[in-house]
């Protein structure tokens, strides 16, 4: 869980401004058509937490969408991040970073605006809360149609698709939507999914249907290392509903069992050991990444 309670300062084109403050205009591309790219990650006792792979993975964003804002930029994210965990007094336990950059302010027209346009640049610290009840005793889940546009591997800030999902997930009581599309589970609204059926961990595979998660890549390796068999072979719902054990994973949610989708319960209803094994791997990598 993130919270902002212990925000007071954050970071809008260049300046390190208090929240309240923090004003942006009316034709920022961002507000009138989502044109951005964004980051969330995670900082333990002030160390930011696989940060190459997140810069990586907005680098490819932005080049997707063509908004002028290079890899030299994005390496001034880290600077900007602790001087924001120190004033925000976020230097010991968990914190979110939240990094978002769009192509800047312009007339409302479709196309580009003229080369040179100055990118809108906004980043946030807040208190994250782990929800360790949920990891220790599970969450529910629903299915729900996949509604969003076919390129989920650039995290772009345009998230109704996900924010449609989530809403149903939440009015059905659960903590989370699995999204598929014609069947074939592809990713959670804000989460990585992964399933293990008959002793082997299944995902789907890396492409433009969903997020190259940083904390998939964590967690994949993590099972690696443990001799886990895995299998980056998208999941149907029909093996879905027979499977042993259900997880998701994210920055901000680690490791979380699903122990009922759809109201039936996942294997025997409780999180299971491959699941519980992988979630303290991945505390064990985030606390000792310093």
């Amino acid at each position: 869980m993130v919270s902002g309670s212990h925000m007071t300062t954050v970071y809008l084109n260049g300046e390190f401004v208090p929240r309240e403050r923090a004003l942006v205009s009316v034709d920022d591309r961002g507000f009138v058509f989502g044109d951005g790219i964004y980051e969330g990650l995670r900082s333990v006792d002030g160390r930011l937490f696989e940060w190459q792979a997140h810069a990586d993975r907005m680098v490819d964003g932005l080049l997707g969408l063509r908004i002028d804002f290079g890899a030299g930029r994005v390496a001034e994210f880290p600077a900007i991040c602790d001087r924001l965990l120190r004033d925000n007094d976020l230097t010991t336990g968990d914190a979110f970073l939240y990094l978002q950059v769009t192509r800047g302010v312009a007339p409302r027209v479709h196309a580009f605006p003229p080369p040179g346009t100055p990118p809108g640049v906004y980043v946030s610290a807040t208190r994250l809360t782990p929800r360790r009840d949920l990891q220790q005793s599970g969450a529910r889940a629903i299915t729900h149609d996949d509604l969003r546009w076919m390129r989920c591997d650039w995290k772009t800030i345009n998230l109704v698709g996900s924010v449609l999902a989530r809403q149903a997930a939440v009015d059905a009581g659960a903590f989370e939507a699995i999204m598929h599309r014609d069947g074939v589970v592809t990713e959670g609204a804000s989460s990585t999914i992964i399933a293990v059926i008959d002793g082997v961990l299944r995902t789907h595979p890396l492409g433009h249907r969903i997020l190259p998660s940083v904390t998939r890549k964590v967690v994949l390796t993590c099972a690696a290392e443990r001799k886990l068999t895995v299998r980056e072979d998208a999941v149907t719902l029909d093996e879905l509903r027979r499977a042993d054990e259900v997880f998701l994973c994210g920055t901000a949610n680690d490791v979380t069992p699903l122990v009922v989708v759809d109201g039936k319960p996942v294997g025997s209803g409780v999180p299971g050991p491959i699941t519980n094994a992988l979630g303290d791997a991945l505390n064990a990598r985030l606390r000792s990444h310093r």
